[in-house]
């Protein structure tokens, strides 16, 4: 099953359920930026709550918005029984703390998935792990290889991948040639989300059977690329576009889901 059938699967099923409530969750996005990848995710969002009968909001900032002025609009959508959840884009201008930022948002509407207290986990990692058990990717003692160390992605994708028994190994900009070589050689899963164009190509060995996810999105005039060279040769890899990005929104508006169910305990 590709990704897109299997977001199209799943987007029915949550549009069916949502056309049976009463009050439609209500998603709004704060942005603060004029990044292209940024603006395009937004629009993507709000295309996806309008697919689903969901009500999305999008509130968007001059780049010049203090952080004293955020803080106080998250203050208010936290105390805003309307709103079900609300989200942060990132990036944020250098003069806004990001840290700060996903620390005022309440736990009980971080649908992101940020917050230290947050009862979800961040949307790409959960997005990956759920594709991988609709997959029916039997996971535990699999060898699964995460390349790169974010708080976004690298830390929480290791976290789930250890919680579903695998054997994690993460490396990064510091890693050796060699070990790089040696680790992605022994891996039957491998994410990389470190944004450089084909990192992963025909220079390395590869399990016949591994699974590539990758993560990383880098543009120039050709276009949109992964951090892994197309068509290697693993048993499945996630193209780019079309791969991730689609699995990160639907974990978006499953996190909603999971936080309007627990508002109104469906």
């Amino acid at each position: 099953m590709t990704i897109k059938e299997y977001i199209a699967t799943r987007k029915l099923e949550i549009k069916n359920y949502v056309e049976g409530l009463n009050v439609k969750p209500h998603l709004v996005i704060i942005q603060v930026n004029e990044d292209v990848a940024s603006n395009a995710y937004v629009k993507g969002k709000l295309k996806d709550c309008n697919e689903l009968g969901i009500n999305g909001e999008l509130i968007k900032l001059p780049i010049d918005t203090t952080e004293e002025k955020l803080l106080s609009l998250i203050d208010s959508l936290n105390n805003d029984d309307k709103v079900d959840a609300f989200i942060v884009q990132m990036p944020l201008p250098k003069q806004i703390n990001e840290e700060k930022i996903k620390q005022a948002i309440s736990p009980e509407k971080d649908v992101d998935g940020f917050h230290p207290l947050s009862e979800l986990n961040p949307c790409t990692p959960q997005g990956i792990i759920d594709y991988l058990h609709a997959e029916e990717v039997k996971l535990q003692g699999l060898n699964a290889l995460v390349i790169g160390r974010s708080n976004i992605v690298g830390k929480p994708m290791a976290k789930l991948l250890l919680k579903e028994n695998c054997n994690v190994t993460i490396v990064h900009s510091k890693t050796s040639k060699e070990d790089m070589a040696f680790y992605i050689a022994h891996a039957d899963i491998i994410v990389i989300a470190i944004g450089k164009q084909f990192f992963l190509d025909e220079k390395y060995q590869y399990k016949e059977n591994a699974i590539i996810i990758d993560v990383g999105i880098s543009r120039d005039e050709n276009g949109l690329h992964g951090d892994a060279k197309p068509n290697l040769p693993v048993k499945l890899q996630t193209p780019v576009p079309g791969g991730v990005g689609l699995l990160t929104r639907l974990s978006l508006i499953e996190n909603l889901i999971k936080i309007y169910n627990k508002k109104y305990n469906k």
